[in-house]
């Protein structure tokens, strides 16, 4: 009889151990809230019309701050996947034909990342990452090369790649702040619009944006 209660109690331990095994497990998810810097290094490059070109006329995105919201799941206590996240944001694009803002593009910039996490230095968790930049280009014909009557577009979107390098210092189990740098590979074809649609490409602006960031972290 007491072998078989001390059968019982060991099978109803051993039921509970997979249960205490999840519970003591640290949850995956982790969210950060960021301020950006959005360095565009603007490349330029003319295309085949001989009066107007990308180069020529200095055409460039302006460097700007913008918000961003980022999500991490952890595989492994070492490896994560990072979805990073904004709302459009207007870029102003300028000219050395116009005194003021040649015009202001909406972008919209989604990056993913794979990311490799350093975990055996207490509080600092240092990181690496590298994954796929997305850029969809919105309000694309509402800049002008001379005035309202002249009009350029951009590409619909932009694909490259981006990198990353960062830590997180965690102040306890659930809040922490972070720094980072990621760096994109971001490009689009300028092509006159309107009355300017006539100009066909007049080249390329390589974006490449260098982004330094500082933010808070929350672990779930």
């Amino acid at each position: 009889m007491r072998l078989k209660s001390l059968v019982a109690a060991m099978a109803a331990v051993a039921s509970l151990a997979p249960i205490a095994a999840n519970a003591a497990e640290e949850n995956p998810w982790m969210v950060r809230v960021r301020a950006v810097y959005v360095d565009w290094q603007n490349g330029q490059a003319n295309g085949s019309n001989t009066s107007y070109g990308v180069a020529k006329d200095n055409i460039r995105a302006a460097n700007q701050w913008l918000p961003e919201f980022d999500v991490s799941y952890f595989f492994t206590k070492n490896i994560a996947a990072e979805l990073v996240l904004s709302y459009p944001q207007p870029v102003k694009f300028y000219s050395n034909l116009t005194p003021s803002s040649t015009g202001t593009v909406g972008a919209l910039p989604p990056s993913l990342l794979l990311q490799y996490h350093f975990t055996d230095l207490g509080s600092f968790k240092p990181y690496i990452g590298a994954g796929i930049n997305y850029t969809i280009f919105s309000n694309r014909n509402n800049f002008s090369l001379l005035g309202n009557n002249n009009g350029l577009t951009v590409d619909q979107s932009s694909v490259g790649f981006v990198g990353q390098i960062g830590a997180d210092y965690m102040l306890d189990k659930n809040w922490g702040v972070n720094v980072d740098v990621k760096y994109a590979t971001m490009s689009s074809n300028v092509t006159g619009s309107g009355p300017l649609s006539s100009l066909g490409n007049i080249g390329k602006l390589t974006l490449n944006p260098l982004m330094p960031a500082v933010g808070v972290t929350y672990k779930f």
